[in-house]
């Protein structure tokens, strides 16, 4: 019975061994992996995979920034339109009061059309306000539209030769917790994108 025990201790003794072996021999082949595409090609090193941080590419790219100032133009022209007829609005309100306040009007009839239409002028504005509001939003949509479309075919271009399978976009860390500097290509996408819109 105590041989029978040796033996069995033996045996789980060289069947650690060779695990611990084989173990090693994975860990020092794993960084020399080789990747099998679909096309048959046989890719060795780093992962056929890439990331963007999509802060840094909006940032320095040029069409982003350009299309950002515009946007923000477009916000200022808004609130100045809207801040002068409501600050019109505000003094001819002050005015009315001031003349109700001195019974300054002519008849009660007088005094309400005067409200109607100064009631009406706030309506208007509000109004106003609503539209460029809506049209800010439009332009917008529209913007993040042609950017993304631009970044997205880019991306095609830049990827036709297959040397990635996956380029994943990065939001402020937010979805890639940890990746080898190598795998980020922003810097060297911006590059590239901010020399084609200087041809354009």
């Amino acid at each position: 019975m105590k041989n029978l025990s040796l033996i069995i201790n033996a045996i789980l003794a060289v069947a650690v061994i060779i695990l611990f072996v084989l173990v090693l021999n994975i860990k020092s082949t794993s960084s020399n992996k080789q990747v099998i595409t679909k096309e048959g090609v046989v890719t060795t090193g780093k992962l056929p995979i890439a990331y963007i941080n999509i802060d840094s590419l909006l940032l320095n790219y040029q069409f982003a920034k350009d299309a950002n100032e515009l946007l923000i133009k477009k916000q200022e022209d808004s609130r100045l339109t809207v801040n002068t007829k409501a600050r019109e609005l505000q003094t001819e309100m002050g005015e009315f009061q001031r003349k109700l306040d001195n019974n300054a009007f002519l008849s009660r009839e007088r005094a309400e059309q005067e409200q109607g239409r100064l009631q009406k002028k706030q309506q208007d504005l509000q109004a106003l306000d609503a539209k460029l509001s809506q049209q800010l939003g439009q332009i917008q949509q529209k913007m993040s539209e042609q950017l993304r479309d631009t970044i997205t075919k880019f991306i095609k271009e830049y990827n036709k030769d297959n040397r990635y399978q996956m380029i994943i976009s990065n939001t402020s860390s937010d979805n890639i917790l940890y990746a080898a500097k190598e795998y980020n290509i922003t810097a060297e996408v911006t590059k590239i994108l901010n020399e084609r819109c200087a041809k354009k």
